[in-house]
């Protein structure tokens, strides 16, 4: 059995004249993220390995959240493929995730992790919004063969009020 959750990251910043992938989060984003991965803690829970994109935004997020729940820094990954806006690079990523990892975390970006939620969950999700988190339980023990997974939503509104 495996067990994905797909995080987007937090609000980001647009007032610098930044490439995309230099954008840093908002306070506003720092202090939902911070808020959501310790309302979140049993979700996040006993992760084998988290993998992020490696935009500012995205990394930030993966970097708070770890250090927010106490996960080791040495499970924290950086892959080039994720960051990506299309959803069938962040599939074939997963279908690459190394099968001694079961339970797995990634940071990265819509409207790619929207559209790969709607892809193996069971449950349609409109929009992933920032800080956001979709869980996926699958039946099937490799990643190469996910599908039709068992969905559950952490969206901003519903985790914090």
């Amino acid at each position: 059995m495996k067990e994905l959750i797909l995080l987007r990251h937090a609000k980001s910043s647009w007032d610098n004249n930044l490439d995309d992938r230099n954008r840093p989060l908002t306070e506003k984003g720092v202090n939902r993220i911070i808020n959501i991965s310790k309302a979140s803690r049993k979700i996040f829970f006993d992760i084998d390995v988290i993998y992020s994109s490696p935009a500012i935004r995205a990394l930030s997020t993966a970097i708070i959240t770890s250090s927010v729940l106490e996960i080791n820094f040495s499970k924290m990954n950086i892959i080039e493929n994720l960051y990506s806006f299309n959803s069938q690079n962040i599939l074939n990523f997963i279908r690459s995730i190394d099968n001694k990892f079961n339970r797995v975390l990634c940071v990265g970006h819509n409207p790619a992790f929207t559209e790969v939620a709607n892809l193996l969950g069971n449950k349609e999700l409109i929009h992933l919004p920032t800080a956001g988190w979709v869980k996926f339980k699958f039946n099937q023990s490799n990643w190469k063969d996910l599908k039709n997974g068992e969905s559950i939503f952490g969206l901003p509104n519903n985790i914090l009020k």
